[in-house]
């Protein structure tokens, strides 16, 4: 009896193993093979002026929003932001960053931001990857995680260097290097 227990759960495994084997075929035939992406772009951002592209949509009760503090701990904004190829804010628009970021850190400047980059112009037009991470903001470069996508960046998982490269109480210019890992 202890031979046939042994029997089947040694067929059992074989069978597993040919089951994984046989999926993770599948999946590599039904998604592509596994690309890298490495692009270079510029978030501009504005908090002033008409019709700002970034909005205070909730604070804490009693939280005063001003240009020395515009990010209170529980703070939370909407923002509609292009991206450019490159630095100068009238450089080619390769697409729109939209999403929500709260600040989460109570005695420090932390960004929970969760963006969703759209790309509407260049070769990963009507492609979007999505970032969920921790931002500290005041840190002369970060990275924050890319946790998904469509299009192009189907299944993308990968990470963000940022660094700021121009800041003012109205506005900002964010680099960005995104590594993304997605099947085309």
């Amino acid at each position: 009896m202890n031979n046939v227990n042994h029997l089947l759960i040694l067929i059992l495994l074989m069978l597993l193993f040919v089951l994984t084997l046989v999926s993770q075929g599948h999946a590599q035939h039904y998604f592509g093979k596994e690309k890298v992406a490495n692009i270079t772009f510029y978030n501009q951002g504005k908090v002033a002026g008409d019709n700002p592209p970034i909005v205070l949509a909730a604070k804490p009760e009693g939280t005063t929003v001003s240009a020395t503090s515009l990010i209170p701990f529980g703070s939370v904004y909407v923002l509609d932001t292009p991206f450019t190829e490159r630095q100068d804010p009238n450089s080619k628009v390769l697409g729109q960053v939209q999403g929500l970021v709260v600040s989460a850190g109570q005695n420090d400047s932390v960004l929970v931001p969760l963006l969703v980059f759209g790309f509407t112009d260049g070769p990963f037009k009507g492609s979007s990857f999505s970032v969920l991470s921790r931002d500290p903001i005041m840190e002369a470069e970060r990275e924050l995680a890319i946790v998904g996508g469509t299009g192009k960046f189907r299944l993308a998982r990968g990470f963000a260097y940022i660094r700021t490269v121009a800041n003012t109480t109205s506005d900002f210019t964010d680099e960005y290097n995104a590594i993304i890992f997605h099947h085309e």
